[in-house]
């Protein structure tokens, strides 16, 4: 029986593991992490007897392990993995129209050069994503407008200066780790930017075509793990704005306890300051290292008020209340089942739906459909 709080399984789903969950009304949207599975479907409007309505392939050597979906558009990232498998896939982004989720339609593709796309933001008009390019280093920061979704255009693109080779700038970080943004996330008029070990950006979009920094924090490499993702909440708490940067327990530029989330109050917004820090109780030991993908991976993209469900690698499901975001505490958590032919699960993306149902999906195998009594 796996381990609970406040917390109850309703249903597993057998399927291949992946990188994200997202869920539109009543249907489940699961990117899968490798080559043949990209994208599966399933109908959720019984928690507890889920039903796989579709499913979309990738060619070898590519996957499309993460989703989002609202107004009926579906897209999905193509990223290439590894060096073999079909070359002339292309990295890029899916579009496809889901009004009917049985039966997705492919409306276009948005092509990248390089890998690909990571991952990204919808808010069913623009897509905030992470594309590689020809003449840049790694991954920055694009707005694609989907107002015509078979005629995607882009609208503007934002990178730290350096990264565009192709455009003769200089680049500063031989004695570094190569640039990479993870992924935007909107709020407003900003975007609150994750570049891995190049730590958060909040950038200005008011002029969606002309982004501008508006300011950037590094804790690397006093911790050495990556910046993955910063998710501002909607509503001030306690007076303040406050947003949770979660680090991953993985790319560690050396050994280390496990990776953990930080609160940063960004009321002044030209100045992010950490306020507190949350680990899973005990997980810092005495501060020995520990093997990677033990701690922190990926928050919720959505929230419900101030509690945030945590994907926490192998401690699983986190429900955490920042209501007093100088203190953030544990309202519940659940350890799934370890995937067979596996050491300990690997929880790797979380989401809820208006419910208040949650979505846990495994790095490895299978999705735990979840109530909590904590909303």
């Amino acid at each position: 029986m796996a381990d609970a709080l406040n917390t109850t399984l309703l249903a597993h789903i057998d399927c291949p593991g992946g990188g994200q969950v997202w869920v539109d009304g009543t249907t489940l949207y699961i990117g899968h992490m490798r080559f043949p599975s990209g994208t599966t479907i399933v109908d959720v409007a019984d928690p507890r007897q889920p039903k796989v309505i579709s499913k979309i392939g990738v060619p070898d050597g590519w996957h499309s392990h993460k989703v989002r979906v609202a107004n009926d558009l579906m897209l999905v990232n193509h990223e290439k993995i590894g060096q073999e498998g079909d070359h002339s896939f292309g990295g890029g982004l899916g579009i496809y129209d889901v009004a009917d989720p049985s039966n997705p339609r492919l409306l276009s593709k948005w092509r990248t050069g390089g890998r690909g796309v990571h991952r990204y933001d919808f808010d069913g008009r623009y897509a905030y994503i992470s594309p590689t390019a020809d003449g840049y280093v790694g991954n920055f920061v694009m707005i694609l407008d989907l107002k015509n979704p078979e005629k995607p255009e882009e609208v503007g693109r934002w990178w730290i200066p350096g990264q565009w080779q192709g455009g003769g700038e200089d680049y500063p970080w031989d004695d570094w780790v190569p640039p990479r943004c993870h992924h935007p996330i909107r709020r407003g008029d900003r975007l609150y930017v994750s570049y891995w070990h190049h730590g958060l950006f909040i950038l200005d979009i008011s002029d969606m075509s002309k982004p501008k920094a508006i300011s950037s924090l590094n804790t690397s490499p006093v911790y050495p793990h990556p910046t993955h993702t910063c998710l501002p909440f909607k509503e001030k708490i306690a007076g303040r704005d406050i947003m949770i940067v979660a680090d991953e327990d993985v790319a560690k530029l050396y050994p280390s306890p496990p990776a953990f989330t930080w609160v940063y109050d960004i009321t002044v917004e030209t100045i992010p300051t950490s306020i507190a820090t949350w680990q899973v109780e005990g997980l810092h030991g005495d501060g020995s290292p520990q093997e990677p993908m033990t701690g922190c991976h990926q928050p919720s993209e959505r929230v419900a008020g101030t509690i945030v469900p945590f994907a926490w690698f192998a401690q699983g499901l986190r429900i955490v209340d920042f209501a007093d975001p100088y203190s953030p505490r544990e309202l519940g958590h659940f350890l799934p089942d370890v995937p067979e032919s596996q050491a300990r699960p690997s929880s790797n993306d979380v989401t809820i739906d208006d419910r208040g149902i949650i979505y846990l999906i495994d790095r490895i195998h299978g999705v735990d459909i979840i109530e909590t009594s904590v909303f």
